[in-house]
């Protein structure tokens, strides 16, 4: 069988996720675009795609022989960028947030439905070891209905908002905090297997750095009401001073709770899991390992740059492509994990209160 052909547009943002292509049996690396010429070549050389395959403009990009696109560019043009691959017949795997817009989100889903082709989000958190874990716990019954969780990622990437030496601005000086939601929300989401109705939101103001645009902002945090009654509150921040980084995730379910410990990185923590039914009140609750990659996942696995999350999810996408079925973080869930922090910020900038969440259906 010839293997599916893959082209990355975005050569710097979609690396990472785009050399699980060049691992998997039944993918190859065959096109990039990207608009540095510099960082092209480069990106050329270590995927090993010829001249022939580099294209510094997306149209041409488009008439080039691929299949699979993956887009790896600014949350601005994701769903531009999408909808484009997918009405020219290409199959698409598109970095996290699925649009800058509800407009284009919804743009996005009719894209999919009109096209036929398989689109997938890449949510990496979706696919850390530990949270697949804590996914099955919650599927067995072991937690019980899950009645809150919350989730926190804290990460000060101010050399990402603006140039220290030039000022220039980056893309994601345009971003607020909340926006970028998905990391926090998409791995909640699945493990509920449930869906925001409802939001409000705050936010702290400026402070640690200069107002040079809304990421700038010191913190967003979100209330969520879902479908199943739950509440779901999201913390995030891209400028709070606190290293390392971190992604916490907790839920309450009624029969215990589970939370990984607030301890960063990014190989994982550990963490803490108490069941009424499984452990005596005077024994409290459990220290458990919360890796972030597989430890039973072949050494290729690691590549994708965040453990062996990446590994999981291309193989998820490639076998949806196999089959032509909707991939496990199709554009219905994409758009779930995305909409709630555009509506969010909304809600914090207005002081409108709690905003209803537009839900897209097949």
């Amino acid at each position: 069988m010839d293997k599916y052909r893959v082209g990355l547009v975005g050569a710097h943002r979609g690396a990472g996720l785009v050399s699980q292509f060049g691992v998997h049996p039944e993918t190859e690396i065959t096109a990039l675009c990207d608009l540095n010429e510099a960082r092209l070549a480069d990106a050329g050389q270590g995927f090993g795609v010829p001249d022939s395959g580099l294209f510094t403009d997306y149209e041409t990009f488009l008439n080039a022989p691929i299949d699979i696109v993956v887009v790896g560019t600014p949350i601005q043009l994701h769903a531009e960028q999408t909808i484009n691959a997918m009405e020219s017949g290409r199959h698409v795997l598109s970095e996290v947030t699925a649009a800058w817009t509800v407009a284009e989100c919804e743009q996005l889903v009719e894209a999919v439905k009109r096209t036929g082709q398989v689109y997938m989000l890449a949510e990496n958190n979706c696919y850390l070891h530990y949270i697949r874990e804590w996914k099955t716990w919650i599927e067995q019954g072991r937690l019980g209905d899950i009645f809150y969780a919350e989730a926190e990622y804290i990460h000060d990437i101010r050399h990402l908002l603006w140039d220290e030496e030039s000022g220039e601005a980056f893309w994601r000086l345009a971003r607020p905090p909340i926006y970028y939601c998905s990391h926090s929300l998409g791995p909640l989401l699945m493990m509920m297997d449930d869906r925001v109705v409802q939001v409000t939101a705050a936010d702290s103001g400026y402070g640690i750095v200069e107002n040079r645009g809304p990421s700038c902002l010191n913190m967003e945090v979100a209330l969520c009401k879902t479908q199943k009654g739950a509440v779901i509150k999201i913390l995030r921040s891209q400028v709070a001073l606190r290293e390392p980084p971190i992604h916490h995730f907790m839920l309450y379910g009624t029969k215990g709770v589970v939370e990984n410990e607030r301890t960063g990185g990014w190989t994982g923590s550990r963490g803490k899991l108490y069941i009424e039914e499984e452990m005596a009140e005077t024994d409290h609750y459990q220290i458990i390992d919360c890796p972030n990659s597989d430890p039973d996942a072949p050494a290729e696995a690691q590549g994708g740059g965040h453990g062996t999350t990446e590994y999981y999810l291309v193989r998820d996408f490639v076998d949806a492509v196999k089959a032509n079925v909707r991939p496990p973080l199709d554009v219905i869930k994409a758009t779930d994990m995305t909409v709630p922090g555009i509506i969010a910020h909304e809600a914090a900038m207005s002081g409108s209160g709690w905003l209803d969440v537009p839900l897209f259906e097949w």
